[in-house]
């Protein structure tokens, strides 16, 4: 681990992740991930269940501690911090406090849209700006309004989560991460716990976002979606990135696991 927060420049990374292990006791998910997020990118990363892909995101927000490795995040380290003891910096985990000072530059979305069910999609994404960012009703709500319109239910703002289908409880979930205004956004497979006729309404408001120039890094098995929106693409199978590069690389890839794995999915 370095030992001293990078400068903040143009050029520092949104995320930048350096030989990143993780072990859940004897099993190894990351083995040694090396891989860089440019700011106002889009990052895809493909690959077949269990190949460590989700496990890399939860450890980007935190909801997973590294075995080994670094990552740092708009160039400060993540999880972690130096402190001078005895004339000798020594490394000291976050308090909470610091944990979530961290978290707040990071949005995330996950595979199920975790709504709270007696709450409307207005109240759901109000409820973290009133209660973990202390803003007024009245602003949170305004807040609020605007999110959902950005991902098109200005019409759906009353309803509760049961009234609403898969695709729109998603887009709720998006506005409500957006609703926190993180620098980054990660999607863990946004769109594979819906009908295929609800993922299109959900890519779109991915792809708004990509427009307009959020930082995003996305697991997604889309491939059409990789190759039109994605910057970088990265191919993960286990536990280490196989291969990455433009969205070139889903036309052409050197890999054979990778080509491999394109040869079923596509």
């Amino acid at each position: 681990m370095t030992d001293t927060a990078i400068p903040r420049t143009a050029a520092t990374p949104a995320i930048k992740a350096t030989g990143v292990h993780k072990a859940f006791g004897s099993l190894h998910v990351l083995k040694g991930v090396d891989l860089t997020v440019m700011p106002g990118t889009v990052t895809v990363i493909l690959g077949p269940s269990g190949s460590g892909k989700s496990t890399f995101l939860r450890l980007i927000n935190q909801l997973e501690t590294l075995t080994g490795g670094e990552i740092d995040v708009d160039g400060e380290m993540i999880g972690y911090k130096y402190v001078e003891r005895r004339g000798e910096k020594v490394l000291q985990t976050l308090n909470d406090r610091e944990v979530a000072a961290q978290r707040a530059k990071l949005g995330m979305v996950f595979q199920r849209f975790n709504l709270f069910p007696h709450m409307t999609a207005l109240e759901n994404v109000m409820e973290a700006p009133v209660h973990v960012k202390h803003m007024n009703k009245r602003e949170a709500r305004e807040l609020a309004v605007a999110e959902l319109n950005r991902v098109g239910l200005a019409d759906r703002i009353n309803y509760y989560p049961v009234q609403l289908s898969g695709g729109q409880q998603q887009r709720v979930a998006i506005a409500r991460a957006l609703a926190m205004k993180p620098e980054i956004m990660l999607f863990d497979e946004p769109t594979s716990a819906l009908d295929p006729e609800l993922v299109g309404e959900v890519l779109n408001v991915m792809r708004s976002l990509a427009r307009d120039g959020m930082t995003m890094v996305c697991v997604t098995h889309e491939i059409g979606f990789a190759r039109e929106v994605a910057d970088q693409v990265v191919f993960m199978d286990g536990g280490v990135v196989v291969e990455k590069g433009g969205p070139e690389i889903i036309t052409n890839p050197k890999e054979p696991r990778f080509k491999d794995f394109l040869q079923h999915v596509l």
